[in-house]
């Protein structure tokens, strides 16, 4: 035959096979939905995935765009210059950006999100900021905007993302000697914080873990419908197809149905990124339109899933003998060759293990490594996940007729329950080796602050001003405020800085050690790196006044401030300044809040806005965490969330297609008297035997693959159980759940017309 002839033969045998895919009635229609639906979703993850980067860097741009921080620079006043003050602040725990302008002429530049500055008196807030003041915690917010009016919200390109809390102010008293910032343009800031070699590494294995589970899924999922094929290749043997056309066939049948599934998933991702606005987790979102995979990415997409659709079929058909009468594969099994399942996550090792100080080397070849050794020492559990399971189930024997039905299934055919349990057995052995990364790592990237949240949980520090008393008197009568500790403060010049503190003996005590202590006192606090100033020493205070230390001042021992400070101090009674000046003294305030009153510290955000919005409010904490940290470790959770929810949806869809090719057997069963709970529990069994090996193989590789990462590293090998647990339990959850979502198809399929045939 020539070559034309035999193209012609090839395209006509996958053609046949693609109709075959959506043919057959209602039954391959089903059967086509389903197939398409499990590779859909796998799919849409992988596009999702995609996604990320170009979102991120979105939200970045947006940040760059809108950036009003200037380091160093100096502007003269002029038509064209803004004045800006920051109003950093949280309302319930999110962040909320807010901004104080004042317009020095004309052209001044407006940011973006906005068509006009708005004038004092007027605010323009976010969408989301809105919805808040719009609802019934709108009134514990709207202080903090001094009663100005909402003239307009800010436009998406204004915003990091839909959720972001924000507004713009304007306001008239703005002024350099304020605070306030002078510029010509937004945009052109710093740059950001860049990612470290241990970062880059947590990222690198965090795609691994995520992305290794769907192509997992993705393979068992273009297997969906895999007996009813092979008995319809028999058929086609059977009227004379040879084993060549049957391959061919098998093929076409195969891409279809794949192609199919890159649509359905195409159009889920189209859907699902319209959701994405509504979205916030963990302070973040994002935009629909910043939800765009890459071109090439999406044409890799559609063209690797079918590849590896066609790919796994063919592995598949080199298992089975189809011949005219037949599928030789219902006869019992070969056993399963060990050597060549531990060869993969061997060769893992191998690459992962060399690899110690990669803080030391941030090398692209280097993260190159990382991955591919993770990817192929996490496939060790997909590889010897069947074997197991088989191993286990051969020795089964005996037990209730749900759970012999349950073992003969699996001793028949254990790898199609192995397949749809992959998936989860990869997510968690790679989620117990990052935790195990992350636990390791945390030191590196926490600091802890010294601070006492047993003594005081948030911290005022008030500017000099005509009416600092009544401004202190705000703060520690607001809402919820249970005790207050507050003193004046101001910095003198001794040879050295020295701060001067002046308080009653109640509040000094907080600062030192006192044995005793009446009106009149001063006491010569010591630093740990300094020595305390003299008795009859004599400060300057200002740059100008002078105060004369008295001579019978105290030396006392130093105690950490409730924020965790020890400095050089001189802490003064009121009686001991005997009409003294010491010049402006600023306030400090530490404020102890009642434990079952949550929206306390928002009272005291307010009470501070009212006496000036820029006034920062600090909440003392005991550790605090480096950002880039904090945020590659919120893209696990939130991967992680994803992948098991769009993981589980996808097992239901397998779960639900195996029970449809086996209707007529579980309607017979039925038939003849097996009871519907009885085969319940024979379906339970099945998914729980191999959920069980899975989950203890996870749990030996997440491992392993979590001590090999601590090890490159140079951190220390330690095992957080709890984690451990947790995981396990998330993804023993998934699979129980999934299977009490299979219970009602079950029981409809093993109603009396399920024994129809054609």
């Amino acid at each position: 035959m020539s070559a034309a002839g035999c193209f012609r033969g090839a395209a006509a045998d996958l053609a046949m096979g693609a109709r075959m895919a959506v043919g057959g009635g209602r039954d391959g229609w089903t059967r086509a939905v389903l197939t398409a639906l499990g590779v859909g979703i796998g799919v849409a993850l992988l596009l999702l995935a995609a996604s990320v980067p170009g979102a991120l860097d979105a939200r970045q741009a947006r940040g760059d765009a809108r950036d009003d921080l200037r380091m160093g620079q100096e502007l003269a006043p002029a038509a064209n210059t803004l004045l800006v003050s920051t109003v950093e602040t949280e309302f319930r725990g999110r962040p909320v950006r807010g901004r104080l302008v004042r317009p020095e002429g004309p052209d001044a530049p407006v940011p973006p999100g906005l068509t006009r500055l708005p004038a004092p008196g007027e605010v323009v807030v976010s969408p989301a900021l809105r919805d808040v003041l719009d609802s019934p915690d709108g009134a514990l917010f709207a202080p903090r905007l001094g009663g100005a009016r909402i003239t307009g919200t800010i436009a998406d390109d204004g915003l990091a993302g839909p959720g972001e809390f924000a507004f713009y102010a304007g306001d008239d008293g703005l002024s350099t000697e304020r605070g306030a910032t002078r510029l010509d343009r937004f945009g052109g800031g710093l740059p950001g914080e860049g990612f470290g070699p241990v970062l880059m590494l947590l990222v690198a294995v965090i795609f691994v873990v995520l992305l290794l589970p769907i192509a997992v899924f993705l393979g068992a999922a273009v297997r969906f419908g895999g007996e009813r094929r092979d008995r319809r290749l028999a058929a086609l043997r059977l009227v004379g197809a040879d084993a060549v056309m049957i391959r061919r066939i098998a093929a076409g049948e195969a891409a279809a149905g794949a192609l199919l599934g890159v649509a359905v998933g195409g159009a889920l991702f189209a859907l699902g990124r319209q959701l994405v606005p509504l979205v916030t987790l963990f302070d973040l979102s994002v935009y629909a339109s910043d939800v765009r995979p890459p071109l090439p990415l999406v044409a890799v997409v559609a063209v690797a899933v079918p590849a590896l659709a066609v790919l796994v079929s063919m592995v598949a058909l080199r298992a089975v003998v189809v011949e005219p009468l037949g599928v030789t594969r219902r006869g019992v099994p070969a056993r399963r060759r060990l050597w060549w399942r531990l060869l993969l996550p061997v060769v893992g090792l191998a690459l992962l293990y060399p690899l110690t100080g990669i803080r030391d080397d941030g090398s692209a070849t280097t993260r190159y490594q990382v991955a591919v050794g993770a990817v192929l020492l996490l496939v060790g559990t997909v590889t010897l996940l069947p074997w197991a399971t088989e191993l286990l189930v051969r020795r089964l024997r005996g037990g209730p007729v749900g759970w012999q039905l349950a073992v003969r299934r699996m001793q028949l055919d254990s790898a199609t329950s192995a397949r749809l349990v992959n998936g989860i057995a990869v997510a968690v052995a790679g989620t117990i080796g990052l935790q195990m990364l992350f636990a390791g790592v945390a030191r590196e990237f926490t600091t802890a602050t010294g601070q006492d949240t047993s003594r005081a949980q948030v911290q005022v520090q008030l500017p000099a001003g005509p009416d600092t008393a009544g401004a202190v008197q705000r703060l520690v009568t607001a809402a919820g405020v249970t005790g207050a500790n507050s003193t004046l403060t101001t910095i003198a010049d001794a040879g050295d800085v020295v701060q001067l503190r002046v308080g009653d003996c109640a509040a000094l005590a907080d600062f030192a050690r006192l044995d005793r202590c009446a009106d009149g006192d001063v006491f010569l606090v010591q630093a740990p790196e300094a020595a305390a100033v003299a008795p009859g020493a004599t400060l300057t205070v200002d740059g100008a006044a002078r105060w004369r230390v008295p001579a019978d001042a105290r030396r006392v021992p130093s105690r950490p401030t409730p924020a965790g400070w020890e400095q050089r101090e001189v802490l003064i009674t009121p009686a001991a300044l005997a009409g003294a000046t010491l010049g402006e003294l600023r306030a400090e305030v530490f404020l102890r809040l009642d434990p079952d009153a949550p929206d306390a510290v928002e009272h005291v955000r307010n009470a501070a806005a009212t006496i000036d919005p820029t006034l920062a409010v600090t909440t003392l904490t005991e550790v605090r965490e480096n950002d880039r940290f904090a945020d590659v470790r919120r893209g696990l959770y939130i991967g992680v969330v994803v992948t098991l929810l769009l993981l589980a949806a996808s097992m239901l869809v397998g779960t639900l297609e195996q029970l449809r090719e086996r209707r007529r057997l579980l309607a017979m069963l039925v038939a003849v008297g097996t009871r519907r709970t009885t085969l319940g529990w024979s379906v339970l069994w099945q998914t729980a035997v191999p959920v069980l090996v899975g989950l203890a193989l996870a749990v030996v590789f997440g491992l392993g693959l979590g001590a090999v990462l601590l090890r490159m590293v140079q951190a220390p090998v330690t095992v957080a159980w709890p984690i451990v647990g947790l995981s396990v339990a998330l993804g023993a959850l998934t699979v129980l759940l999934v299977t009490g979502l299979s219970l009602p198809m079950l029981f409809r399929l093993t109603r009396p017309d399920g024994l129809r045939t054609e």
